[in-house]
């Protein structure tokens, strides 16, 4: 054995890799992976999560109650017409990168991202996620929409708007691929991601299932705590079932509907419907 790795622990492959008088270069140690995770992280949502917990601290800070305060998600990026279509669809691509990111580094030494993530698709499989993922979307949305009226009625949620753009020909569009995004950001790197590596680094399935949810709920704490712990519950509902299933595609889907129908609805639905739903 390598005495390298003899003298480091926490760089031993796991038991039953085989090794020869080199390090199989295939796997990662748990320092590396722990390295890597973090600049993912930091790149990405665990970067929302430490601005989403300064900017709860700010709301509560402020004169106005919290209950009082506004977020808008999707703003408008500028009051020219052609300038916030292509600063939109500039967001939209660089909020990917570090998506592809960790595919990356998922597909790292030979093996498929696809595989890993149960995002291989045949025609079986891709109807079985289809129907697996429109269920979870009903069985979160709905709650979901109870949380947020509790949260506005005891005043600790704030207003938020799912749409901050014009009335133009592309906002739609613009708001259904944001919500696709958003779906492919959190879905990968929260869940298929971060459970992938943590699993890889030792840690027990509840344990990282528990670390994903708190993740996810923390990058919602801008929206009151009420939203965090709603999202939190539903980080752990999505990271049981990738554990339980291998598949990401119906958590991907799940949370694109819900984003969808929060972005879109609100032009569609009555108004009281929408004034009833944030108490007033």
């Amino acid at each position: 054995m390598n005495a390298e790795i003899a003298a480091d622990p926490d760089s031993a492959p796991p038991a039953g890799v085989a090794t020869g008088d080199i390090a199989t270069p295939d796997v990662l140690s748990r320092p590396r992976i722990r390295a890597e995770v973090l600049i993912v992280l930091g790149l990405s949502l665990g970067q929302s999560a430490v601005y989403a917990i300064v900017e709860l601290v700010k709301r509560y800070l402020a004169t106005a109650p919290i209950g009082k305060q506004t977020t808008t998600l999707n703003p408008s990026l500028s009051t020219i017409n052609y300038l916030n279509i292509v600063l939109q669809v500039l967001n939209i691509i660089f909020t990917l990168v570090p998506v592809a990111l960790a595919l990356y580094l998922l597909s790292s030494h030979g093996q498929s991202w696809k595989t890993r993530l149960g995002l291989d698709l045949n025609g079986r499989s891709r109807w079985r996620d289809v129907g697996l993922g429109f269920g979870l979307a009903a069985a979160i949305g709905l709650p979901g929409l109870g949380l947020y009226a509790v949260g506005r009625a005891i005043g600790q949620t704030v207003r938020i708007d799912t749409s901050g753009l014009p009335h133009q020909w592309w906002s739609a569009v613009i708001l259904l691929a944001s919500a696709g995004v958003a779906g492919m950001l959190e879905e990968v790197i929260v869940v298929g991601y971060l459970i992938t590596r943590l699993q890889e680094m030792r840690w027990s399935v509840p344990v990282a299932i528990l670390a994903s949810a708190l993740l996810r709920g923390s990058y919602h704490l801008y929206q009151g705590w009420p939203m965090a712990i709603g999202n939190a519950v539903m980080g752990a509902v999505f990271g049981w079932v990738f554990v339980r299933t291998g598949r990401l595609g119906p958590l991907i889907l799940a949370h694109w509907t819900l984003d969808a129908v929060s972005f879109i609805g609100p032009d569609v639905v009555p108004a009281s419907w929408i004034a009833a739903l944030n108490g007033g």
